[in-house]
């Protein structure tokens, strides 16, 4: 177990940098905590910096999550090699939540991060490739129809979730387990977007279909 706790712990703590705050640095010292929504995360990267600003955030968000899963797992730490007594798939999978985790709850940050959804989105496509495009394809349709990212992002955490359940369960039951605790934190991490669609005061991108569905109230 010392081996897990040190591997989650790692993993964490590369899930805790933000690539917003990275970028920021090299791009003179932005800090979008202070803009917009105030929100470290990609969606606030991108109404307020521009979207090259913001491709390099995702860059960093999905690839410290990628890298996190392929590369913390296999490793045999100093001291403590690999434990032939934990189920690897614990390890991969754990290791992988950790990293979304850091993302929302970033030590570095004071524990305020960003939303999780381009760190997870990477995870889908690494571990499960065949889910990355029903995935893709709903919160695109979400996003076009409706303009609201954190929508799209919670729907899209929830078909994964459903596409796992019907395709893996049981051989792969924790590769399930890992996309309901996903989804599970990026509802909890969405949770001020909720309350605000609830209110109808939620910020929205502007996109054609969202433009035709106001034009018909």
């Amino acid at each position: 177990m010392i081996e897990l706790g040190l591997k989650f712990t790692l993993a964490y703590l590369i899930g805790a940098v933000l690539g917003s705050l990275l970028v920021g640095f090299f791009y003179g010292g932005v800090d979008i905590r202070k803009v917009g929504s105030g929100n470290p995360g990609g969606t606030n990267a991108l109404r307020t910096q521009g979207k090259v600003f913001a491709l390099w955030v995702m860059i960093v968000d999905i690839g410290k999550g990628i890298f996190a899963a392929a590369v913390i797992p296999p490793l045999a730490l100093p001291g403590v090699g690999i434990d032939p007594s934990i189920d690897r798939s614990l390890v991969l999978y754990s290791v992988a939540f950790a990293a979304i985790l850091g993302h929302v709850f970033p030590v570095w940050f004071g524990f305020r991060g960003g939303k999780g959804g381009a760190t997870a989105a990477g995870l889908v496509c690494y571990l499960a490739p065949a889910a990355a495009l029903p995935v893709l394809i709903s919160w695109v349709l979400i996003v076009f129809t409706t303009g609201f990212v954190g929508l799209a992002t919670i729907s899209a955490s929830l078909i994964a979730v459903i596409f796992l359940g019907f395709t893996v369960l049981p051989e792969e039951s924790g590769l399930f387990l890992f996309a309901c605790a996903t989804a599970g934190l990026l509802i909890s991490a969405h949770r001020g977007n909720i309350r605000r669609m609830l209110d109808g005061t939620e910020s929205r991108f502007a996109s054609p279909g969202a433009r035709w569905l106001r034009r018909g109230q």
